[in-house]
Formats: structure tokens, sequence, C-alpha cells
């Protein structure tokens, strides 16, 4: 059974940056096979691990429901939508990468959750590590598309929205019981964990701070991938020591 770490956070804190951070790490140790999930509609997850999302759980749904002729004869819709789910997944040097999407058409974005649900319950028995990069704030959490996970990782800068957001998604996941073994905090963009009460006020443990880089500035400027930060930037640094302690919890 692959270990499962979600990421949650308000939007703009940085969330995605530092889901494909962890990938480029995981890949680093070589800590085993690595499957990243953009369950962000606003997929940003594949470019920033250099790939472009060539279909999506949502784009999948809508082309069967546009064209049900498709189906093959003797094959059952939810079978049919597996096995697509399957081919949808892009696979790199490394790492996997599956892109949830948005349906474009009429229809119950509920429903693309629950495909994910049901795709990711099977997928984390073919992979050593999953890293799920969930949509901003707390939408994710009351359609429960994270059902369960060893690790949530809730990331905030540390301005006050930020810090607020994340004390909300903590009380939500507790409030929801969602089946999650460890919750931590990650302060993005902040040299030092500033603001102490605040940041104690969330009720998570800090894990680390991850501080302001120029480099990742740069890359999102130019529209470049994660994969491309030199060895030496100070996000990589701080995460490397992070991932010491990641791979304990393990």
């Amino acid at each position: 059974m692959g270990y499962t770490i979600a990421l949650a956070g308000k939007g703009g804190t940085g969330k995605t940056t530092i889901a494909a951070l962890l990938v480029r790490l995981m890949k680093e140790k070589k800590k085993g096979s690595i499957l990243a999930i953009d369950a962000d509609p606003n997929s940003n997850l594949a470019e920033a691990l250099g790939l472009q999302a060539k279909e999506t759980i949502g784009g999948i749904l809508d082309g069967i429901s546009a064209h049900p002729d498709k189906i093959p004869a003797g094959m059952s819709k939810d079978r049919f939508i597996e096995y697509r789910i399957q081919q949808a997944i892009q696979e790199a040097d490394g790492f996997d990468v599956l892109t949830m999407g948005k349906p474009e058409g009429p229809g119950c974005y509920c429903y693309v959750n629950n495909c994910l649900r049901n795709t990711m319950g099977k997928l984390i028995k073919d992979y050593d590590y999953i890293i799920i990069d969930n949509e901003a704030g707390l939408e994710h959490l009351s359609r429960r598309t994270t059902r369960c996970a060893d690790l949530l990782l809730v990331i905030s800068d540390a301005t006050t929205a930020g810090l607020r957001s994340a004390q909300r998604i903590h009380e939500l996941a507790e409030a929801l019981d969602i089946d999650i073994k460890k919750s931590f905090l990650i302060v993005n963009r902040s040299a030092s964990l500033a603001g102490g009460e605040r940041v104690g006020r969330t009720g998570l443990p800090v894990l680390c701070a991850v501080p302001a880089d120029k480099q990742i500035e740069k890359i999102s400027l130019d529209g470049n991938s994660l994969m491309d930060l030199k060895e030496d930037a100070v996000s990589l640094n701080a995460l490397r020591e992070l991932g010491d302690t990641l791979w304990a919890l393990n």
C-alpha cells in the first residue's frame, strides 16, 4: 500500500510549488515509485513538473458523456472510465502524473470527485508514494475528495489570512473525521517562523519554514518547470532538511 501525502492550503500560498518540489526530492532520493495527482481543477502541477497535461479525468468524463457509443460492447461504463483514466496517467523520468481537471460540459462535479476517489483507491496499491495536490481552500475536504492520507501537509504563508485558512482546514478535517494519520503545517515564503502566536492558533505542529526563493519567482515568471530549479536553491535546501523527517514518518 502506497504512502499518501496530501497537500492543502489557501490559494496563493505555494501549495502546488511545495507539491512539485516534494516530487522532485523523492525522485532525487530514489524513494520508490511516485504518483503525483493534481486534484486541483486549476491544474498546474503537471506544468510545474515539466509536463503538459494531455488528458484529465474531467475531460475523459465529458467525452464519455458526449459519446456513450464509444464504450465498447460488453464493458460497463465504470470499467471503461477506469480504463481511460489509467491511460491518462503520464509517465515521466522517475514519477507519474494524473490530472483531475474539471468537466467543461454540464454535469455534477461530484461525479468527477467520486471517480478520483475510486481510482485513487486502486492506484495507491501500485505506487510507493502518492502526492496529492488538492484544490485551494476547503472544498476538497468538504467533498471528501481526500478520504484518507498518511500525512496531511497544510501549506500557509506567514499572513493572517493564510494561517486562518490553515486553522479552518485542520478543524474541518477533524470535524469530518477524515482518516489522516498525521497533520503538519509548512510555513512557505518565510525565513523563520515569525508570528509564533498566530502559527500556534492553527493547532498544527510546524514541520518547517521554507524561505522565499528568487529562483522560483523567476521560473514562475518565465513559465518554466521547477525541475529546472538549481540544486543550491534555498527552497530545495529547506525541504531537503525536511525530507529526513518525512521519511522517518513513513
